[in-house]
């Protein structure tokens, strides 16, 4: 079946009949009248491609072709069967809105950045990227000085900080307006500060001091570091509740959140030392308080850092842990992670030992630490980070379970910013697209922004990984292939070999045939 028909519309040129003549007709004579030809109809291709490749050739480059003839054979030949599907769905793919990113959008002229937006969040014209990041507060990557929406003693002095007002939710708004279906994940950076207390032993880099329950609950003044207050554990249920309803009040869909960004370090810009004893006892009064709200439909996630769990130690298999608490297990949906440290092999005891649980990648970065790095603004890192993130980070994370991957800030400009003033905040990252500060229109996409496009335009909302064989694929290919809600097949792959790549994919219906340059990724998409 065809996927859509385009009826073709232009200029009609007529061609004029042998015996031409200067002269003027008669004024009796009737200029003979112009038949309309038909206009012929145009069907449109039945699979598009799009691929990226590490050498710059190709940048998410389109093209569309007619299926193959049944029967095609191939060394690498791939059958697919549509009912042998995974149990888990995907939620979707996309990068982190920072204020900073906001700052960056809101600097653009309003139709170059609906065409940016577009591009990325549209369905219809673009990548179509359906999950984001937000800080609930400040980040690392913020304009103003550190903030919370709380930072007054007393929850009746939670409001709405004018930093997300002026840039978060105008933008938002517009990534609303192009595509009502994007999904929110919100993490908070710190606890205001009046519910933190002093590390126990008043060193928040002392190891061994994580796995010490709190006792003096002194205050803690600093954005820094610290422990999260037992005394306060109902406040902060009730701030998440507060900053979730009044997102979606806004009209912003809030798809989960989770308890801190990077628990287990201390030393960001704003930070908050959650070891897995204290969100085990935070989350049985966090999920009680938003079910109480009605937002029992809100996931509530747990860890949101490194696979590696920072190497600290007491702190391995983190939200394991939690799980075997039967009162925790209940409010806690799933798990969220970073890839600053460790493999993506870790997820595979947590997929294993709770497959029920969600697993979610919820940021990367890149930036000046990657080998290669060149001191341009236009450096893109396609060359060495583009093909292995989409094997870790996408394809890695969805064959262990995974529902999506948000990569770190969609926007940063050519001075890596704007970023926090406040030590520990990253000044040598770079965003998944980077925007000249000299004129905010010339824009460069970078590795990461093409990994969430593939991953995005092939694989919608509730797409289930289907089962596939081949023969034994060469060393440096991977292949995924999924069902979508609306019965086309998305397929993703990646291309690590230095050799282009033959594939045929068949079913009872269908033959694709495509050659996947080397060092690329690519997806395709066709209606089964």
């Amino acid at each position: 079946m065809k996927i859509s028909k385009i009826f073709l519309s232009g200029i009609l040129v007529c061609l004029c009949a042998c015996n031409c003549t200067t002269d003027k007709p008669d004024n009796d004579q009737k200029e003979p009248e112009n038949p309309t030809p038909e206009v012929p109809e145009v069907v449109a291709k039945d699979v598009a491609a799009y691929v990226t490749s590490a050498d710059s050739r190709n940048q998410f480059k389109k093209t569309t072709f007619d299926f193959g003839k049944p029967g095609s054979m191939s060394p690498y030949q791939v059958t697919y069967d549509k009912t042998a599907l995974a149990a888990e769905p995907v939620d979707g793919f996309g990068l982190a809105v920072t204020t900073s990113a906001a700052y960056n959008l809101l600097k653009m002229a309003p139709a170059d950045r609906t065409a940016f937006l577009e591009e990325t969040f549209s369905r219809e014209k673009g990548a179509g990227m359906s999950l984001i990041r937000v800080a609930i507060g400040a980040s690392d990557f913020c304009l103003a000085d550190n903030y919370t929406w709380c930072d007054t003693p007393g929850l009746e002095n939670f409001a709405v900080h004018s930093e997300d007002k002026d840039y978060l939710f105008p933008v938002l708004k517009e990534i609303y307006a192009i595509n009502p279906d994007v999904k929110i994940i919100g993490s908070p950076w710190s606890c205001p500060q009046w519910m933190k207390c002093n590390m126990p032993g008043g060193n928040n880099w002392d190891v061994s001091k994580f796995n010490v329950p709190v006792t003096d609950e002194t205050t803690y003044n600093s954005w820094t570091g610290g422990r999260l207050k037992p005394s306060c554990y109902d406040d902060y249920a009730e701030y998440f509740v507060k900053w979730i309803q009044t997102m979606e009040k806004e009209g912003f869909d809030i798809h989960g959140i989770t308890m801190q960004n990077e628990p287990l370090n201390p030393g960001n810009s704003m930070s908050l030392v959650m070891p897995w004893q204290d969100q085990k006892e935070f989350v049985k009064v966090l999920g009680p308080a938003m079910d109480k709200a009605g937002l029992a439909d809100v996931e509530i996630l747990l860890f949101d850092h490194n696979f590696n769990y920072d190497g600290k130690e007491g702190q391995d298999n983190y939200p394991l842990n939690i799980y075997a608490d039967p009162e925790a297990y209940k409010w806690a949906d799933g798990s969220a992670w970073h890839n600053y440290g460790g493999s993506v092999t870790e997820l595979n005891e947590i997929y294993k030992t709770h497959p029920e649980k969600k697993i979610y990648f919820t940021e990367a970065s890149i930036g000046e630490w990657i080998g290669g790095w060149e001191n341009r603004w236009d450096f893109n890192f396609l060359s060495n980070c583009l093909v292995p993130d989409f094997s870790t980070m996408f394809l890695g994370v969805l064959s262990r379970g995974g529902r999506g991957s948000v990569l770190w800030n969609l926007m940063l400009d050519d001075k890596r910013g704007p970023y926090s003033r406040h030590d520990g905040s990253c000044k040598t990252c770079y965003g998944g697209v980077t925007i000249n500060s000299a004129d905010y229109k010339t824009i460069v996409k970078n590795s990461h922004w093409f990994d969430c496009a593939h991953a995005s335009v092939a694989l919608k909302p509730g797409a289930r990984r289907m089962e596939h064989k081949s023969f034994e694929l060469p060393s440096g290919i991977e292949l995924q292939m999924y069902l979508n809600p609306d019965n086309t097949v998305g397929v993703l792959i990646c291309n690590n070999s230095s050799k282009n790549q033959d594939f045929v994919f068949a079913s009872t219906k269908h033959t694709v045939k495509y050659n996947v340059p080397a060092k690329s990724i690519a997806s395709l998409i066709w209606q089964e």
